[in-house]
């Protein structure tokens, strides 16, 4: 019950009858048209990046309750093709919207790390995540601190299960994170720290030392 809780607290920024529609898609999936729920929680991630870090679990519950009552994935399909979609467009996106553009990767790497067949990672989305955090670590996103502080947050959070699915790809990564941190110039002071942080997470199996626990976060609170 605790659960279903968190889900509405989470929704409560939406106007009422959408509220209605999440809040029925959670407990009555079958009552309600899933393309336009996953639709609705696509946009609003787009938009608010507080809901674009919390989305992953709600449509987890959607996804469960679905198969349960009816044992389809309708949610599920029209969820991908949404993010398939934006996928596509990732790039007039970000030309767009800076600002949509890290609640899409925030929201992808979400559902990545949510949704789960047969208790792996979907491979469907390994290689767009991946893609997602490339783009993140090229030159120009490098020099804005918003998109590091993304590509760090993301990979505290997926970074060893991505790495898992594809360490060759991980290696190309951190290679460009190197390089962007020895040699590009134009990098805030925030985003050096926070590139040297991320390197040496990763260099300690994902784990965090309290030595660098107390240097890093002593640092950020300076």
């Amino acid at each position: 019950m605790g659960d279903t809780g968190k889900e509405e607290y989470k929704i409560h920024t939406f106007d009422t009858e959408i509220q209605q529609l999440l809040k029925t898609a959670l407990k009555d999936p079958s009552s309600v048209d899933l393309e336009k729920v996953a639709n609705v929680i696509v946009d609003q991630s787009l938009k608010d990046s507080v809901f674009s870090k919390e989305a992953g679990r709600i449509c987890y519950t959607i996804i469960q309750a679905e198969s349960k009552q009816v044992g389809q994935s309708v949610f599920r399909r029209g969820l991908l093709n949404r993010l398939q979609q934006e996928y596509k467009d990732r790039d007039e996106l970000r030309a767009r919207s800076l600002q949509a553009w890290i609640c899409y990767v925030t929201f992808i790497c979400n559902i990545f790390d949510y949704l789960r067949v047969n208790n792996m990672p979907m491979m469907a989305l390994v290689n767009p995540v991946y893609d997602c955090l490339f783009r993140l670590a090229q030159p120009e996103s490098l020099r804005k601190e918003e998109e590091v502080d993304c590509l760090v947050l993301q990979l505290h959070r997926i970074g060893e299960q991505l790495e898992k699915m594809n360490t060759q790809r991980m290696d190309e990564l951190f290679s460009l994170l190197r390089d962007g941190f020895l040699l590009q110039e134009g990098l805030t002071s925030l985003s050096q720290l926070l590139l040297l942080e991320i390197i040496e997470f990763r260099a300690a199996d994902w784990k965090m030392t309290d030595a660098a626990q107390k240097y890093y976060y002593s640092e950020v609170a300076d």
